[in-house]
């Protein structure tokens, strides 16, 4: 049986509406044929027996109007068979009775013509009147035994219907289990999982209404796991990052208590000071990288001239301080999809970073630019650079690079050796949830480090 239902659901469309209906429809219409059937054949055999019966007592109603011997019966007609559930009586336009169906089963002469009730011999009959140029018919019938024939077909109309009911209930109910199996097998699936389980839920076989509910149940699966992927991944990186800094600000710390005069004191005082910037910036760099590999804002046109210029707005202090050429280059107009705090973010690390390393008096130049589809952000300044082999491991997160040659890529290089290693990264991880590219070059023009970010244009 479950082979022939699995034959029949590859034929039937994969709405579970259509399913329903189509099981349900076809469950109604069998059944209806079959009470049809049975119902035609039981009313025939209950209209031959009526009719027979009509016509036994219109036999038997005549036979006893014959002459009658002398006791007054009809010929072999015994009084204990006589029936006055059928009585007939004529009567002459002068108001004679002429005849009776049966001796002492006379019933009052009706005024009226055509049907009434009437009371009589302790029941009610129905009485049909007729009247003829000479006479007038008047047939009876007891109400009793009517209601009893009308009772007895009636059951027996309902014996087909009383036996398909069942039936009909267990299919609906079969069809409607099967078709709804895939959906008890996918809450099955789900009832089984452990809490830290948020693989994909198998969509296979599943109706097309329920297909989409298990889609979006699966992309917000994907959600929480990177949601909960980042989480232990900033939870790992705080516990691995932040011991050092903890470490030397107790030591700084120490080295201010043990402070003899005024100037040990300020110079102690001015690297806890510093210490304590540090740690701040790996806080905050931390969070960011956390809150970016967890990003699932919505996106929306953003214009990225115009986010490189919010940037170097924000980056301006830290140029003026340090005596650098930082600017925005001739560009074009490019709107990518994304998300614009998390794009002016990218382009404001990568200036952070490039400002940081080059050197005092250096340039930094920002360039946006269309072409093949694709919006291209270029970061270049004039510091040290990254050397090729180094480029790869720039990218991830707490490398440091600490060969003089090196920039600070990865907020390394001969100077920054006590940096966080998070700059790049969280320009990769912004980059990755933009589908956006990141490669890291030598810039012709400057010398120094090239970053070049490419966004797909719709």
């Amino acid at each position: 049986m479950g082979k022939l239902f699995n034959a029949l659901r590859g034929l039937l469309p994969r709405s579970l509406r259509m399913q329903l209906l189509v099981f349900l429809l076809a469950a109604i219409v069998l059944a209806g044929a079959v009470q049809g059937a049975l119902a035609y054949r039981a009313a025939l055999a209950e209209a031959d027996a009526l009719f027979d019966y009509h016509m036994q007592q219109t036999a038997l109603a005549l036979r006893s109007g014959l002459p009658v011997d002398a006791q007054g019966l009809g010929p072999g007609l015994e009084p204990e068979d006589e029936n006055h559930e059928f009585i007939v009586q004529v009567w002459t336009n002068e108001g004679l009775r002429i005849f009776e169906s049966a001796v002492g089963a006379a019933l009052p002469q009706i005024a009226v013509l055509g049907f009434t009730n009437v009371q009589a011999r302790g029941g009610t009959y129905r009485v049909f009147s007729m009247q003829t140029r000479s006479q007038v018919i008047q047939v009876a019938q007891n109400m009793a035994a009517r209601r009893d024939m009308a009772r007895s077909l009636a059951l027996r109309t309902l014996a087909p219907l009383t036996l398909m009911a069942p039936l009909l209930v267990l299919a609906v109910w079969w069809g409607v289990s099967r078709s709804l199996a895939p959906v008890e097998r996918v809450r099955r699936q789900l009832a089984s999982r452990q809490a830290d389980d948020l693989s994909p839920v198998n969509d296979a076989q599943l109706p097309d209404e329920v297909q989409p509910l298990v889609g979006e149940l699966n992309l917000l699966f994907e959600r929480v796991q990177r949601a909960f992927e980042a989480q232990q991944h900033f939870v790992a990186d705080a516990a691995h990052e932040l011991r050092s800094p903890l470490a030397a600000l107790r030591l700084q710390l120490q080295g201010l208590q043990r402070a003899g005069d005024e100037a040990g004191r300020a110079a102690a005082i001015e690297r806890l000071s510093a210490g304590i910037d540090r740690a701040t910036r790996l806080v905050e760099q931390l969070l960011t990288l956390a809150r970016q590999e967890a990003s699932a804002a919505p996106a929306e046109p953003v214009e990225l001239r115009a986010v490189a210029q919010l940037a170097l707005a924000d980056v301006a202090p830290a140029a003026q301080a340090r005596n650098m050429d930082v600017g925005l280059l001739e560009s074009q107009a490019a709107t990518v999809p994304g998300n614009a705090e998390a794009l002016r973010m990218l382009v404001r690390n990568l200036l952070d970073n490039a400002i940081k390393y080059t050197p005092q008096g250096g340039q930094v130049d920002v360039q946006v630019t269309v072409q093949q589809g694709h919006a291209t952000l270029t970061v270049e300044d004039s510091g040290p650079g990254i050397a090729p082999e180094h480029r790869e491991r720039a990218m991830q997160r707490f490398v440091r690079a600490t060969d003089g040659g090196a920039h600070a890529g990865a907020e390394g290089g001969a100077c920054a050796v006590q940096g966080s290693g998070l700059g790049l990264a969280i320009v990769q991880a912004i980059a990755q949830s933009h589908q956006a590219t990141v490669q890291l070059g030598q810039s012709a023009r400057l010398g120094g480090l090239q970053v070049v970010v490419q966004f797909a244009i719709n």
